[in-house]
């Protein structure tokens, strides 16, 4: 009976190390494609080229605020009570104006950001899959605690992403 789990033990280990010695296995920094692929790039100057007249206007009312908000320190003293409230009132009218369209001009950069990403992700998968298939992988992994540099295949995917 020794014998025989012995036998199946030593068959065990020698499947195992034939399965994985035909195994190929490799790591994808997505983080580093995001990054540096050519295609998140565009993604990335497509937004910013959209958003860089909204991202203005906020600019423009953050300086206004804060310029009212000098001129009330300034003159605050020397104004009537009516003057200086209706001043005050305008600052906060124009802080609550400010943070509700920072909240919004926020909120449309990430929903419009996960779009692209999405798009880049999707482009990016496809490029892996394909590469995986030719190149006759096994196994490609996105996330690792560790991985060896040497299966790091990340360089090869950026460069596919910019043909």
């Amino acid at each position: 009976m020794r014998f025989v789990l012995m036998v199946m033990s030593v068959f065990l280990l020698l499947s195992h190390a034939a399965a994985q010695a035909d195994g190929k296995i490799g790591f994808v920094n997505t983080d580093r494609v995001f990054r540096e692929a050519p295609i998140a790039l565009i993604a990335q100057k497509k937004l910013e080229k959209e958003f860089a007249p909204r991202d203005a206007d906020l600019q423009k009312m953050a300086k206004q605020a804060k310029d009212m908000q000098m001129q009330l320190d300034r003159d605050g003293a020397a104004m009537s009570d009516a003057d200086r409230l209706n001043k005050e009132r305008a600052l906060a009218n124009a802080n609550l104006d400010y943070q509700r369209k920072l909240r919004e001009f926020r909120e449309d950069l990430n929903f419009r950001r996960n779009e692209e990403m999405v798009k880049v992700q999707d482009r990016a998968r496809k490029v892996i899959q394909s590469y995986a298939a030719n190149e006759k992988y096994d196994l490609i992994v996105e996330d690792a605690v560790y991985f060896n540099p040497k299966i790091d295949i990340t360089d090869r995917i950026i460069h596919l992403l910019n043909q």
